[in-house]
């Protein structure tokens, strides 16, 4: 789960992690009164979207006077900006942040992350930050540093400091950085967070170390025990049929082709999207019903699947252990019952109840292929398509 920036800075004031005043605003008149409040003769108007690369795709600006707040908040608040990372659809901006205006000496970057290679909490910071961090590992990749973090002992006060002075800081600055890098580890193991990304970590010419930027997403499977970090949730900024999928604990993630997908279990779904961009064509979902679905899960899976127009076929491909194939069969009739079929369907079975749900599927008056393996149900659903 992804937050707003201006959430993300509230929780680094809550680990005492330095940053500047702001306000959030949802409207132009908003953000002239947060303006107001928070002072100076100069601030920064934020577009507040799940996405980085705000400020090359126009959602940061500079405002030296009230007017130009109030200018820069309305072209923003109902703007579709598109970046590198939300792709060519963009994402239509609904509020902005107003935060005050500092004097910047030098940029930084800084992620805290799991490491898959070491299998442990990583940070990973650069001298080069304010830019795409993925331009610096590409053309400069010796001033990326990465500090692997032992779980038995945390990040340790020596590391976070010889982390500052690779990165070129000295001095007093030097420990404040230390200081920052150990909050962030610390916001990251207690928050249960996927990434804590700042771009840019800075420092000021008055000598201090703050996050002028901050990205922070969550381990899902571990928001049961953070009832104020869901509370934080904004499914304004989530595909619609991602936050229907979420009701059901459907694992449910929108792709770009045109085979929809329903399986159980996230390893025997990639296999099933593999295969069918194997055999020529592309899956429209990952959809992962888990192993202990319901017929009531099963037909919101397909209500979701069969909502997306660019679904010209169905792939149903279920390996029943906890989860069992009459249950499923019972599921896609009551589903096609109830929304209608008009693209072609393929049903794989193997496991617990497979004859009967086998013999579900053949005794009721729906247009049913089946197919024995994974291989056979991908040829018949890419042909079917196909030939539509």
């Amino acid at each position: 789960m992804n937050i707003h920036e201006y959430q993300a800075k509230e929780i680094f004031r809550k680990y005492k992690l330095k940053v500047l005043n702001g306000k959030v605003a949802n409207t132009a008149d908003e953000a002239v009164a947060a303006a107001k409040e928070l002072g100076g003769d100069l601030w920064v108007v934020k577009a507040q979207i799940h996405a980085g690369g705000r400020g090359k795709g126009g959602g940061v600006k500079i405002a030296k006077t009230l007017d130009e707040v109030k200018s820069l908040a309305n072209d923003m608040i109902g703007m579709t900006l598109v970046t590198h990372q939300t792709g060519p659809e963009g994402k239509e901006v609904h509020k902005v942040y107003i935060e005050q205006g500092c004097n910047i000496d030098k940029e930084y970057y800084c992620a805290v992350f799991l490491d898959r290679a070491s299998s442990k909490v990583s940070i990973m910071a650069s001298s080069e930050g304010g830019v795409n961090i993925e331009e610096v590992a590409e053309k400069t990749p010796d001033k990326i540093h990465t500090l692997t973090i032992d779980p038995a002992f945390g990040m340790q006060d020596f590391e976070a400091r010889n982390l500052a002075f690779k990165l070129g800081f000295e001095g007093k600055q030097a420990l404040k950085a230390a200081t920052y890098f150990k909050g962030l580890y610390e916001i990251y193991m207690k928050e249960d967070c996927a990434m804590v990304e700042i771009n840019p970590l800075v420092t000021t010419k008055e000598g201090d170390v703050m996050a002028l930027d901050a990205k922070m997403n969550f381990d899902s499977n571990a928001l049961y025990r953070h009832p104020d970090i869901m509370e934080l949730r904004d499914i304004t900024e989530e595909d619609p049929a991602e936050v229907e999928a979420s009701k059901y604990n459907l694992a449910f993630i929108k792709l770009d082709g045109n085979i929809g997908c329903l399986v159980n279990g996230a390893g025997l779904a990639m296999a099933t999207m593999d295969i069918i961009k194997l055999h020529g064509s592309e899956p429209a979902n990952f959809l992962d019903v888990g192993g202990g679905a319901t017929k009531e899960n099963v037909i919101a899976a397909f209500k979701i699947i069969l909502k997306d127009p660019n679904v010209k076929g169905i792939l149903v491909n279920i390996f029943g252990g906890i989860m069992k194939c009459d249950v499923i069969a019972e599921g896609i009739i009551a589903a096609v019952k109830e929304v209608g079929l008009s693209v072609p369907l393929v049903v794989r079975l193997q496991g617990t109840n497979v004859d009967l749900g086998k013999k579900i599927l053949g005794e009721s008056d729906l247009n049913v292929t089946p197919a024995d393996t994974l291989t056979d149900a991908a040829e018949k659903i890419v042909a079917a398509v196909k030939g539509a």
